[in-house]
């Protein structure tokens, strides 16, 4: 992902209602950008890095397992408090953390 389409998506994203912030993360789970304005934002940013790069490497397995020639392609977690998109890549992973939509 070019740098120029990196910053496409966080404007198209950010508009987004309701989106809190975002984590771009590499492929070995460091992250190379985000939104967080926490008072330790760094702090919170590792932490789902960590923890979400854990959950895809899961979650791709276990597509893998039950399918071959299947892959993970998108990943939605849903809590009382938020709402957490995961979109893997081959090379970055898009994590984007909003309020729970009411459906």
């Amino acid at each position: 992902m070019a740098d120029g389409n990196i910053d496409e998506v966080v404007r198209k994203i950010n508009r987004e209602k309701g989106v809190k912030g975002f984590i771009i993360i590499n492929a070995e789970g460091i992250p190379i950008k985000d939104s967080f304005d926490e008072v330790e934002p760094k702090m919170l940013t590792i932490h789902y890095a960590a923890l979400i790069t854990s959950l895809v490497a899961k979650a791709r397995a276990a597509i893998r397992d039950l399918d071959v020639t299947n892959e993970l392609t998108f990943l939605r977690l849903r809590s009382k408090k938020h709402e957490i998109l995961v979109a893997p890549d081959k090379d970055y992973i898009l994590i984007v953390v909003q309020e729970p939509v009411c459906v």
